[in-house]
This record gives structure tokens, C-alpha cells and sequence, in this order.
């Protein structure tokens, strides 16, 4: 059975689908907003993992509204939690099983029991979190052993992470990012995989 997993490029959607593929047949799904957007840094991540890889766009007005939800809460939590749910939404109505990389201990994005409940049942989908169990340390640990990583200040490597787009938004609607998204931010991006059979 095919599982469509929410795909970065970075270490934590990486190793989901590394978990996941012991039992479906994964498929990489990244989101972006601008359709014109190219992302070949994530793109050459999935290769690297050996998994089909997809691109899709959730449109400017998206963008749009989750750069004036950052502004006007102050903080990017809310905005990158709906562009998470809606992310995952469009990706319910094509696949029985979706899935993404949050772990035990994320904050952003936030989705509650309730929030996976009625995704699984307003679509009839299976809502998969192979990490929701793992914290920091053990995912670091697991990541090591299965993935060559780089690492990287939030806006100096370029994944497929919303928050770089939403980021570019704020600044050209004239804000200064360092006074709405938390500082010392790390991102990751996978550039291979060493443990893979």
C-alpha cells in the first residue's frame, strides 16, 4: 500500500520514511507555495533516499496568509500549523495513508489527537506519525545510523521546510523576521543515506 509522506529534505521526514518503508510503499510529497519554485536540494535528498519524489504548490494566497497570521499573532506557530494541516489534507485526498515526520516532543507544527482524528475521518485515510513516540535524542540517534545530515541556520539552507517561504513573505511585506520567529532555529537537509537496505 502506498503511504504519501509530508517531505522536507530535512532529517525528521527523512527518517519517517526510512520507518515507513519497512511496511508501505513510500512516496515523497513536498509543498511549497510558489509554483514557480524550484527546490532541487530536496529533490536530490529523495534520490539519495531512493523514493519517489513529488512537488506540489499551495499557491501564493496561501503564502500570503501565513505571512499576515505571523505578523498579526507575533509569532509563526498557528501559521505554520495550518499550512501543515492543509498540507495534509490535499494529501488525504490521494492517498489511504498519509504521513509526516513530527516527533514526541515538536511544537510546530502542532497536530492534536483531535486534529488526526478528524483528518482520518472527514477523508477515511490512516494519519501516520512513525516518530510521534521518539524524542530529540533517540531520533539523532536513529538519524546517525541512517542518514548522512547537513545542518544549518533557518534561511542558510534551503529544504523544503515552510518556513523559508513564509519567512521571504514577511520580509517583503517590510517586517524583520528576528522580531516574529524564534532565533538559533536548525534546520536540517539529508544528503544521503548510509544504513538503508
Amino acid at each position: 500500500m502506498k503511504a504519501g509522506l509530508l517531505f522536507s529534505g530535512g532529517k525528521d521526514s527523512a527518517l519517517a520514511a526510512v520507518l515507513l518503508s519497512r511496511d508501505y510503499e513510500v512516496e515523497l510529497n513536498t509543498f511549497v507555495f510558489d509554483p514557480e519554485r524550484e527546490v532541487p536540494s530536496v529533490e536530490a535528498a529523495a534520490k539519495g533516499l531512493g523514493f519517489p519524489w513529488r512537488k506540489h504548490a499551495l499557491g501564493l494566497e496561501c503564502l500570503a496568509m501565513a505571512a499576515e497570521r505571523v505578523i498579526a499573532d507575533g509569532y509563526p506557530a498557528d501559521a505554520i500549523t495550518a499550512v501543515h494541516r492543509r498540507a495534509l489534507r490535499l494529501l488525504a485526498e490521494e492517498y489511504e495513508v498519509v504521513a509526516d515526520g513530527t516527533r514526541l516532543n515538536d511544537r510546530v507544527p502542532a497536530m492534536t489527537r483531535g486534529d488526526a482524528m478528524s483528518l482520518a475521518d472527514r477523508y477515511g485515510c490512516s494519519y501516520i506519525r512513525p516518530l510521534l513516540g521518539f524524542g530529540k535524542a533517540e531520533v539523532q540517534r536513529l538519524v546517525g545510523q541512517h542518514l548522512c545530515v547537513a545542518y544549518g541556520e533557518t534561511g542558510t539552507i534551503e529544504n523544503g521546510d515552510y518556513e523559508y517561504e513564509i519567512r521571504a513573505a514577511v520580509m517583503r511585506m517590510g517586517h524583520r523576521c528576528a522580531e516574529l520567529f524564534p532565533e538559533h532555529h536548525e534546520q536540517s537537509l539529508v544528503t544521503g543515506a548510509t544504513g538503508i537496505e
